[in-house]
């Protein structure tokens, strides 16, 4: 009764009135009626007598058999009839001879025996399928129907709504018996068959479409057809199977139809055609379907419907498209899908499926066509549907060599969409037994051992010996003939080697790849010089990318992401971001899940960049679920790295520390050093944040050492500034100026606008002549892309504004001070918002305080200030309070805002202002 609460009350009704009525409960096969005849009889037994009949098709043409099996429990009553009722019920029965009496005579007869029988209990006739009821029996039924009122009779008879009866025209009172609502459907299904698979649940749910008879039949048969089959191996609309139960819905009027009209059912139904109204589009398959002509017939008999929105021929629900399908034979199956892809020629798609699906022994045509489909599919997000049609494809190659080539494909395919397992299957299917291992072994095994494992070096080395191979193999061929290297294998070996982030790897890719003579993919050249060392191989990569980028439309989800990369080293990853979040959910949902991850990284990379922090964050932990469900060690501590980053940003130290080690701990002793160096940046960006600069140097100095910029290691020049700051507020002038003179040398303002401003930023922090500072500041504030950084921007705008204070005092100072600390609290940066608040207190006329405002420092904080005051260094006052120069350091930083000053040289006066503690 699960969703019925309605008809509940009204049969409860029903049962408690008073006097006699009749009520016809109406419905489709299988939705319910017979349970709702079940519940109103036991609400009924306690008080009436409960008289059953069920209508039998098979004796629908014998007059009054239907009356007979109703009537049957109260023959005993008869012969307390007067004779005229006797002898109408004897002629009836057959057990007299005599002419047929009249429908009044005998209803009138019934009438009296029912009468009879109530006068010592109340009667309640249940009649059930009354649809299949004679229509001798059914005359009878409806005139007592009409006439129990004063009784204490009640009819309640349950009709399909499918099938005409003579009950249409009976003029009783009626219950429409629906389908059940989309919550009660689960519920139902979830209580009769727990623990079913997401993709199995929808799908009986979408085939049941609320009839709780297939809700409950159907599981089973549909766990055991498609074990281990996704939709997306299902070449056109395959139905599901169908207990006999089910079947028998609409099978009968299914195999009643002509030969063609079966046909063109079958025709509709493989190609998706829309079962139920108001879905015209929402079949199985989206898109234009197969209309369906001369069909007649079949809406006569109640299969199909008019769809009142788009006006197209559907079917009237799901369960008659799969007992279409179910019914017809493999021939005629195959028949039809021909017939759909001639239809479909202008798909590339849907003919390929169809053509797929007619064709049995290889066939080069549809094993070329199912391959574009392929290709069509993953530009639009469908990786693991190509998965299967490449596969396919294969199975209709004509050679091995053909077969080879489609299950290496799908096997690249399905490692990209997250299916690694499958991929490794593919490869062996597509490798002869005894044969050397071909280069889609290695690359499976590289990209699982990678993804999974973050395994840098054996994959590096198995990469790298692989490409030799393919070298050498070229060298033996003519210069004319020597094939491009497979751009796969090369696009691996890079992105291995920007994970190990490891000179002398990177120096035996570079010597690889000019090794091939120019037969280096042009894309590939430019994530060679932008995921390797931006800093000497980034000139003039930013006109190489827009090119590239032209196109991107015909891009495969991989070459995007990998360009993407390229576009984030050189900090235009704002221009495509858009693209990005447009792609990404179809390919975490069924395309390409691995690359989904990276380009989730990207986003979430872009929106820190561009200061939008809150979104950062609901990415990361997005792309975190994701890998973490999917096993990919290695990009879910690369998330934990960014979520890490952007805690240290945030100023949330405790929760930076804790992913800082957890990367740390995974990602050192496998030698991946992109993550080891972003784990050295958050370590510098919380100490920064806490004010805590001398940690912040000593992290930073282990990503570069001052002055120059290590080969490889991509945080070299994203910590520029991070560095200099550091050395600047520790007393390392000399090694803060030299470090922005490398910056200018290496032509960094030139490779990217982020390092442009860094750059400027840091040659202005540093300058000892106060013109050729302030003009430095002036050209990085005004940068015509500096607003895209506002977290960098807001740091140089805080160190001119304290310069300008020292130098030009408060009201120069303002504008600058004031300017950081709005952009520091808009992005949720409060340890960086209160620096610059306490410089803008600092820069301001002081105002008398009253004792009630000063502020109050704890005895260890007030006994460290004073020790600093003194002239003590952090070491010393360490060394006298038996605490480390550390925990010094945090306890100034936390004093300086309570008293609104920036620098030691402010302690005294300000400690002079309060109280004696």
């Amino acid at each position: 009764m699960i969703g019925r609460d309605g008809e509940r009350e009204v049969l409860s009704a029903f049962v408690a009135a008073p006097e006699g009525q009749a009520l016809v409960l109406r419905g489709e096969s299988g939705v319910g009626k017979s349970a709702l005849l079940d519940h109103i009889a036991d609400l009924a037994a306690p008080r009436h007598r409960i008289i059953r009949a069920t209508g039998v098709e098979a004796e629908s043409q014998l007059p009054f058999a239907g009356l007979h099996q109703f009537l049957y429990p109260l023959l005993s009553f008869v012969d307390e009839l007067d004779e005229a009722h006797r002898k109408a019920f004897d002629v009836v029965f057959g057990r007299s001879e005599g002419a047929p009496p009249s429908v009044m005579t005998l209803g009138i007869a019934v009438l009296d025996l029912l009468s009879l029988v109530a006068s010592r209990r109340p009667v309640l006739l249940v009649l059930d399928d009354g649809q299949w009821l004679d229509a001798s029996s059914t005359e009878v039924c409806g005139f007592v129907g009409r006439r129990l009122t004063g009784s204490s009779m009640k009819l309640v008879v349950g009709l399909r709504s499918d099938v005409r009866s003579g009950f249409d025209s009976a003029a009783l009172p009626e219950l429409a018996v629906t389908a059940l609502s989309e919550k009660a459907s689960e519920e139902l299904l979830d209580l009769g068959h727990p623990g079913l698979a997401p993709r199995i649940r929808q799908l009986v749910l979408d085939e049941a479409q609320g009839n709780p008879l297939a809700l409950l039949e159907l599981p089973p048969h549909v766990r055991a057809g498609r074990a281990g089959r996704p939709p997306q191996e299902l070449f056109g609309y395959t139905g599901v199977q169908l207990p006999l139960r089910l079947q028998h819905v609409y099978g009968t009027r299914i195999a009643s139809l002509g030969d063609g009209v079966r046909a063109e059912l079958l025709r509709g139904a493989l190609d998706g055609v829309a079962a139920g109204t108001g879905t015209a589009n929402g079949g199985p398959l989206q898109g234009t379907r197969y209309r369906m002509r001369d069909v007649d017939e079949a809406a006569a008999c109640g299969l199909l419907d008019d769809d009142p929105v788009s006006g197209d021929v559907v079917f009237r629900h799901p369960l008659v498209r799969s007992t279409v399908v179910q019914m017809a034979t493999p021939n005629a199956r195959r028949a039809a899908h021909a017939a759909l892809a001639r239809v479909h020629q202008g798909d590339v798609e849907r003919h390929a499926t169809h053509l797929a699906a007619a064709t049995v022994d290889p066939d080069a045509q549809a094993s070329a066509a199912l391959e574009a489909a392929a290709r069509s599919a993953t530009r639009r997000g469908g990786a693991v549907t190509a998965v299967a049609w490449l596969t396919r494809a294969a199975e209709l190659g004509e050679t091995p060599q053909e077969r080879s080539r489609l299950l290496s494909d799908a096997a690249f395919v399905a490692g990209h969409a997250g299916l690694l397992d499958q991929a490794r299957t593919l490869v062996r299917t597509g490798t002869a037994p005894g044969a050397p291992g071909s280069t889609a072994s290695v690359i499976a095994s590289a990209y699982a051992a990678l993804y999974e494992e973050g395994d840098v070096r054996t994959t590096h080395r198995q990469v790298l010996a692989a490409m030799e191979e393919l070298r050498e193999d070229g060298k033996k061929a003519p210069v004319h003939e020597r094939d491009e290297v497979p751009a796969r294998l090369v696009n691996l070996l890079l992105a291995i080697s920007q994970y190990a982030g490891d000179e002398a790897l990177w120096r035996r890719t570079h010597e690889l790849l000019r090794s091939l003579d120019g037969r280096v993919p042009a894309n590939s050249l430019v994530y060679e010089d932008t995921w390797s060392d931006v800093v000497r191989r980034g000139g003039g990569a930013r006109e190489r990318l827009e090119q590239t980028f032209t196109g991107l439309r015909d891009l495969e989800p991989w070459d995007l992401t990998r360009l993407s990369v390229s576009a984030y080293h050189l900090d235009v990853l704002g221009r495509f971001r858009p693209h990005l979040q447009r792609t990404v959910d179809r390919e975490v949902e069924t395309g390409a899940a691995a690359t989904g991850m990276t380009m989730l990284h990207l986003i979430m990379l872009d929106q820190i960049a561009a200061g939008e922090w809150q979104e950062a964050r609901r990415t990361g932990q997005r792309c975190l679920e994701l890998t973490t469900s999917h096993g990919y060690a290695l990009f879910t501590h690369q998330t934990r790295a960014y979520l890490g980053l952007l805690a240290a940003l945030r100023g949330e130290a405790e929760r930076a520390r804790e992913l800082q080690a957890a990367v740390d701990a995974w990602a050192r002793p496998r030698g991946v050093g992109f993550l080891t160096q972003i784990a050295d940046a958050i370590g510098t960006a919380a100490a920064l944040a806490e004010g805590d600069h001398e940690a912040a140097y000593l992290y930073a100095i282990g990503i570069t050492p001052p002055g120059t910029f290590a080969p490889c290691v991509h945080q070299a020049s994203r910590t520029l500034l991070d560095l200099v700051e550091a050395a600047l507020h520790t007393g390392r002038s000399e090694q803060a100026r030299r470090h922005a003179l490398a910056a200018e040398e290496a032509g960094l303002a030139d490779i990217s606008p982020r390092l442009a401003l860094l750059t400027y930023g840091a040659l202005a922090m540093t300058a000892p002549d106060l013109a050729q500072a302030d003009a430095l500041y002036v050209r990085a504030t005004t940068h015509p892309d500096a607003d895209r950084f506002p977290f960098e921007l807001a740091r140089i705008r805080l160190a001119h504004g304290v310069r300008l204070r020292h130098t030009h005092g408060w009201k120069a100072a303002r504008p600058a001070l004031t300017a950081a600390a709005e952009v520091f609290e808009r992005l949720g940066a409060p340890h960086w918002t209160e620096r610059a608040r306490a410089e803008l207190r600092a820069s301001g006329p002081a105002a008398p305080e009253s004792a009630a405002q000063l502020p109050t420092l704890t005895w260890q904080e007030r006994r460290i200030a004073d020790l600093a005051a003194g002239g003590l260094t952090n070491k010393e006052i360490g060394a006298r309070m038996h605490l480390s120069p550390r925990t010094v350091s945090s306890h100034l930083y936390r004093v300086f805002p309570k008293l609104g000053i920036t620098s030691r040289a402010a302690l005294r006066d300000a400690l002079g202002r309060l109280p004696e503690q």
